[in-house]
């Protein structure tokens, strides 16, 4: 353990690395119930659906946990699924074979450009501040993700968004949960996030949020995956190219965004910013995608809920070896791990955002070029409800005010490439 990955090091412990993946998994979990029913939409199985998400997830996490050594959980994203079903499937008129083929051409495209280095330089040209803002807008963006999980904010109350009055069910579970969990983590108890989202579990049963269905039994078998369900047909076209397209640019921004700020919370970054094994850690993504869609799911992406993990102590590619096993373990067990309801996992969401919000501290806000894009990049990930949308408006503003600034020499040339490349995009959508 000590020699594959580095505990004494990285100042942690088995334990805690076991405690960790275990975190990372329970605020990953949701995606193999939300995934299924999402693309079931399309017509897919979704028990094949189900079993390609599971599968997807455990070798694309294993991948960053032996390759990377990094504290990083993968899946099926949000959004791009939603892409996947909602734009793709059902707004272009295209087959769900289609779409899937999109999904395995852009897999291809990511492992060529991990290989000749094309992501990291990307990383690496994303000024020190805008990625710490990274990490800071992170927490933002999942702490809202929690809140809309735990059903405490809703946009139907008059105004943009509003606090849902408590009168019971999965907002009070949540609200019980999230004091729970700071009152742990308060005593300083080991594993506080986890047993938070343990104990949340079991308050929602009286309030009927966390569900026991008769005759329940934890065990059941996997349903077959959609194996190689591809389909070429106008691939050469320009609409297609579009959703090839979309698909690449959500999914490299999402996942440079979640390695910043998840290796930045964690503390693995050096002074610059850069992240250790960044080229292994964006290949271990594309291999997943390339898995994913494989197997018959959308786009493999590093899930920013690995947060949860890393709050915990999580420090290397341990804490993902357990997350991958308990993916696997999860084909088997499904109907144990869906008891787990989302308003248990929405507190240790918020409670992470608390936990993301150290990094501010180290942004220059006293320098105009420095601090307005980093508010930029903040304000943008969670009311863009997107990671990607963050980093793109982050950089714009990064570069028009060092312009104005006429401090070129900051601007690195692939700083230049992004930016021509993000205010393109506004015209070829």
């Amino acid at each position: 353990m000590e020699k594959l990955f580095k505990l004494q090091e990285r100042s942690t412990t088995v334990r805690t690395e076991v405690v960790a993946g275990i975190t990372t998994f329970l605020t990953m979990a949701y995606i193999l119930a939300v995934n299924p029913g999402m693309l079931g939409e399309t017509g897919m199985s979704a028990g094949g659906v189900f079993t390609a998400t599971a599968l997807s997830a455990a070798i694309a996490t294993l991948v960053m946990a032996f390759a990377a050594n990094l504290p990083v959980g993968l899946a099926p994203g949000m959004g791009l699924n939603a892409f996947f079903t909602y734009t793709v499937v059902f707004g272009m008129g295209y087959s769900w074979q289609v779409a899937l083929t999109a999904v395995f051409l852009e897999g291809i495209l990511f492992i060529v450009l991990s290989f000749f280095n094309v992501r990291e330089a990307i990383i690496k040209a994303i000024p020190g501040n805008l990625k710490k803002a990274v990490a800071v807008g992170i927490g933002l963006f999942i702490a809202l993700i929690g809140l809309a999980n735990g059903g405490l904010v809703a946009s139907d109350l008059g105004t943009i968004i509003g606090f849902v009055p408590l009168k019971g069910g999965a907002p009070m579970v949540a609200v019980i949960g999230l004091i729970i969990t700071i009152i742990l983590f308060s005593l300083r108890v080991p594993g506080s996030i986890l047993i938070g989202i343990l104990l949340t579990t079991l308050v929602g049963i009286p309030f009927g949020v966390t569900t026991v269905p008769e005759g329940f039994s934890p065990v059941s078998l996997p349903a077959a995956p959609l194996f190689w369900q591809f389909d070429f047909s106008g691939v050469l076209t320009f609409k297609f190219f579009t959703v090839f397209f979309t698909f690449l640019f959500v999914d490299i921004f999402d996942t440079i965004g979640t390695l910043v700020g998840v290796t930045t919370q964690a503390g693995l970054t050096d002074k610059e910013g850069n992240i250790p094994n960044v080229k292994q850690a964006l290949l271990a993504d594309a291999v997943g995608t390339l898995a994913g869609a494989a197997l018959g799911t959308s786009t493999v992406t590093s899930f920013v809920e690995s947060s949860a993990g890393v709050a915990v102590g999580g420090r290397t590619g341990l804490s993902s070896v357990v997350t991958a096993l308990l993916f696997l373990v999860a084909l088997f067990l499904s109907p144990l791990f869906l008891l787990v309801p989302s308003a248990a996992t929405a507190p240790a969401l918020i409670f992470v955002g608390y936990l993301m919000m150290k990094s501010v501290v180290g942004i220059d806000f006293e320098d105009p070029t420095e601090g307005i894009p980093a508010f930029v990049t903040i304000l943008v990930m969670p009311f863009a409800y997107s990671i990607a949308e963050g980093i793109v408006w982050g950089v714009i503003a990064y570069v028009i005010l060092n312009v104005a600034a006429r401090k070129f020499n900051k601007i690195s040339i692939v700083t230049w490439v992004l930016f021509v490349i993000f205010f393109l995009r506004f015209f070829f959508k």
